[in-house]
């Protein structure tokens, strides 16, 4: 099983595996319907402070790559329960990892999945 990284407003979406919302806030313009989430997660993504100093500004990126894992290391259980339920799935189902961000390369997703696989000892597929 794969774990895997896409972008919510992504047509067609990916409905193969566990899907989880990683965002703070709801993306715009996307019902609860056709999200089909099986999971909202926000509590593991960046903090409003640091998503707002952030402000997508690619030059920032590595800075915010550093304050986001700290974030994650300070409050450790969220974290921890994401990870859990990923490497519960992973023995069954893909899990796909959702974000809302149009830069697919500088945002927290990308972050947390490449960390998540480290720990997981796999791989990311990045769906386009």
């Amino acid at each position: 099983m794969k774990l895997k990284l896409e972008r919510i407003y992504t047509k067609p979406a990916d409905l193969d595996g566990y899907r989880i919302l990683i965002d703070r806030i709801w993306p715009r313009g996307i019902s609860k319907e056709k999200a089909h989430l099986d999971r909202w997660m926000k509590e593991v993504a960046p903090s409003s402070e640091l998503r707002k100093w952030y402000g997508h500004d690619v030059a920032r990126f590595p800075e915010f790559k550093e304050r986001y894992l700290k974030e994650i290391a300070a409050t450790p259980s969220y974290y921890n329960t994401l990870r859990a339920i990923v490497q519960e799935e992973l023995k069954s189902q893909n899990v796909i990892l959702l974000y809302g961000a149009k830069d697919e390369e500088h945002n927290q997703a990308v972050i947390l999945a490449d960390k998540l696989a480290s720990d997981l000892n796999t791989e990311v597929q990045v769906i386009k």
